[in-house]
């Protein structure tokens, strides 16, 4: 009986990702290597767990590691109490903490909790692809987005320059976290579209009332000095316990998503003299 035939070779060419040769008869990547998965996919798990998500357009050899190993990487993950989130149509995978009724999981993905300016920011940056519909790029400038959030700058009463210093600190904070990419000659940055993804409906539409209640003057806008306070969010999942946001790494195989990938908390007013802020149970 001859033989079964060698399973083909598959060659990625992109990201600079050396091409893994899957064959059975190869050895590990390195003495006493158990991994079953192959190099490529090694890293796009690795991709993953670092956050903020892998693109098909940005990680084109990872993408395609994640279509091919959907099945071993999302089992990968649940061993760590995570999900993994494919969107076939955005062309988007990222991680998030598992939930289920009467399940006491740990939390393994990290939480960055956004300024209420950033909260403002992540869903005007959100409604701008929305009204560009799927599969549309969208781009925007910092310039831009202090004019279409100035309404925030008169209802907090900052002068234009403390203002665009604020808003300069959200859209860094946006670019760390993924939602923004690097400025282009013209100075515009695309908007990501796992924005589309990260940020559930009943929470934006919470939030997005509750800042309707602030400029029309029912509360005041305060906590844009730097952690945010706490709230609602879901999102792109970095593994750590310590609740903190995270340094951008700059040793990730993605151009334009940098930094850990986290759970988003949008920022929640109360009508608090205080200001303190409530944490939904």
């Amino acid at each position: 009986m001859s033989p079964d035939p060698m399973p083909p070779v598959i060659s990625h060419a992109a990201d600079g990702v050396p091409a893994p040769q899957e064959d059975p008869l190869t050895p590990g990547l390195w003495p006493g290597d158990t991994g079953e998965l192959a190099e490529v996919s090694r890293r796009a798990l690795v991709q993953l767990l670092r956050g903020p998500y892998v693109s098909a357009r940005i990680n084109p050899n990872l993408w395609s590691a994640v279509l091919a190993d959907r099945d071993m990487i999302r089992s990968r993950l649940a061993d760590l109490f995570l999900e993994l989130v494919v969107d076939l149509d955005l062309e988007l995978a990222f991680i998030r903490n598992v939930a289920g009724p009467g399940l006491d999981a740990p939390t393994v993905v990290r939480t960055a909790n956004l300024t209420f300016l950033q909260t403002a920011m992540v869903l005007h940056l959100r409604q701008l692809l929305l009204r560009e519909g799927e599969g549309g790029r969208v781009f925007v400038s910092r310039v831009e987005l202090t004019e279409q959030l100035d309404v925030y700058r008169t209802q907090r009463g900052d002068d234009e320059a403390t203002f665009a210093k604020r808003v300069s600190s959200a859209w860094t904070a946006m670019r760390d976290h993924g939602f923004l990419s690097r400025p282009n000659a013209e100075g515009h940055s695309e908007i990501s579209p796992v924005l589309r993804l990260v940020l559930g409906p009943e929470e934006v539409e919470e939030v997005t009332r509750e800042l309707r209640r602030i400029v029309d003057g029912g509360g005041g806008a305060q906590g844009d000095g730097g952690g945010g306070g706490d709230g609602d969010g879901g999102g792109a999942g970095s593994a750590d316990e310590d609740g903190d946001s995270g340094d951008s790494d700059d040793g990730d195989d993605s151009d334009d998503g940098r930094g850990d990938a986290i759970v988003y908390r949008l920022h929640r007013e109360v009508d608090r003299g205080s200001g303190d802020r409530e944490r939904d149970r």
